[in-house]
């Protein structure tokens, strides 16, 4: 088994490579370490629960793809279905009758979804849904959560948590004051000031837009009766809800968190539009969203809203997305649970022994970790977090040759394939990682 260096020179060598021709030297800016520090570990490839870099060295992988991976790593009737969807070709520009077969299996597990377009990715899925909301209800306001992150179109950057409260900053560059100023920003888990808005502004906004529970400042689930009272404002000031399940969608249960939380027989409340990314596409790029009929068929070319891709239901991402989701059966979603608790409880008692003061939140089995003594309700909370102390708990996790996500603003996520040896190693791992913690906080 290869040792771990953590200052090789091959991880040292391509990052001043990409750096000099990719900005950042990373394609998504949370690759990148800069919260944690340090040079990011180069994937070669992957395996059941383990990721192997580029030194051949293998980590139990917490990322899982930031979700997709609800099976485990290239399962290989996934990949099954990918090479056989490849031999017929890449990609057609045209209809395929496996878009219909994956639009249909989504609304069996989410009814509610009555119509279902695909795109690419989980930002255009929130963009169109964002446009739809406008295009159906003829106003222009918008009112997201700060903290919670649905892509990065230019309107909903604002306050948006996942990788800018990473770097540390604000909103983007590039976004103009005139689109700005179309998105109403409110503190999560506020019904009155969700109420105070509509009062306010009630008769221009065209949509509430948040994550089914918020996974992108870390995992801070929404209080009891939150959901409905979402739908339940916007349905008085006829605007629409669009309950962005990109992270949640079928990897907190088979019909995601509203089917946890609303149920999907007799539900207690219905979004007007959902959106899906990660495990609808089973680690390929795909992406959708779905919803009332009479609502998304106001898309193009029945209605009048626009939306197009060229690769939108691309027939080896929807291959990947229908064997992903006929796999997860009942009995995938209670390993992934189970093996999810065992950690959450364990990551606790760890940091508890170490004296390192913390919170773990879940919604299901998506988890994570906060550094600081008391519950987190929204995003000012969550940035009340000691990011120095994860910043070492996380390497002493990856010199264990763990992966653990590289921000304290991320979820944590198992899979399928995480067996008896992987839980070992990570629990294994644990202690020394609180105990480094700890170190942090004296220094």
């Amino acid at each position: 088994m290869a040792e771990v260096n953590k200052t090789t020179g091959t991880q040292d060598r391509l990052m001043a490579r990409a750096r000099a021709i990719i900005p950042g030297g990373v394609s998504s800016p949370v690759r990148a370490f800069g919260s944690v520090g340090g040079t990011p570990v180069f994937v070669a490839r992957a395996e059941g629960p383990r990721v192997f870099d580029v030194d051949g060295v293998d980590y139990v992988d917490l990322v899982c793809s930031w979700g997709p991976a609800l099976l485990g790593h290239a399962h290989p009737q996934v990949v099954g279905a990918v090479q056989a969807a490849a031999a017929r070709g890449l990609s057609f520009g045209a209809p395929t009758s496996a878009e219909v077969d994956l639009a249909t299996l989504i609304r069996d597990r989410v009814p509610a979804a009555e119509r279902v377009r695909f795109v690419s990715t989980g930002t255009e899925a929130t963009m169109t849904a964002i446009r739809l909301a406008r295009g159906a209800t003829g106003r222009d306001l918008i009112i997201k959560f700060a903290g919670l992150y649905h892509g990065h179109s230019d309107a909903l950057l604002a306050a948006a948590g996942s990788g800018l409260a990473t770097a540390g900053l604000p909103g983007s560059a590039g976004v103009t004051a005139a689109t700005a100023a179309e998105t109403i920003v409110l503190p999560y888990n506020d019904v009155t000031a969700l109420e105070g808005a509509f009062a306010l502004q009630g008769e221009r906004i065209a949509a509430v837009i948040t994550e089914a529970v918020p996974a992108n400042m870390g995992v801070v689930p929404p209080a009891a009766g939150f959901n409905e009272a979402i739908r339940r404002v916007t349905a008085q000031y006829g605007a629409l809800m669009i309950f962005d399940e990109v992270m949640t969608g079928f990897r907190v249960g088979p019909a995601g968190w509203w089917g946890v939380e609303a149920g999907v027989e007799n539900p207690t409340y219905t979004p007007d539009i959902f959106t899906f990314g990660k495990v609808v596409g089973g680690g390929m790029p795909l992406a959708a969203l779905g919803g009332r009929a009479d609502v998304m068929e106001l898309l193009a070319p029945v209605g009048p809203v626009y939306q197009a891709g060229t690769l939108s239901g691309n027939p080896l991402a929807t291959a990947a997305g229908m064997a992903t989701l006929n796999l997860a059966d009942d009995a995938v979603y209670a390993h992934v649970d189970r093996r999810s608790a065992e950690l959450q409880s364990a990551v606790d008692e760890a940091l508890t022994a170490a004296g390192v003061p913390h919170v773990v939140q879940n919604a299901g089995n998506l988890f994570s970790v906060f550094f600081r003594d008391e519950p987190v309700l929204d995003y000012d909370d969550a940035r009340d977090q000691d990011t120095a102390a994860f910043a070492r708990f996380f390497h002493s996790m990856l010199d264990q040759r763990v992966a653990l996500p590289p921000s304290a603003f991320e979820a944590w996520f198992l899979s399928a394939a995480h067996d008896d040896g992987a839980m070992s190693r990570i629990i294994g791992a644990l202690p020394a990682a609180a105990r480094a913690a700890a170190r942090a906080l004296t220094t």
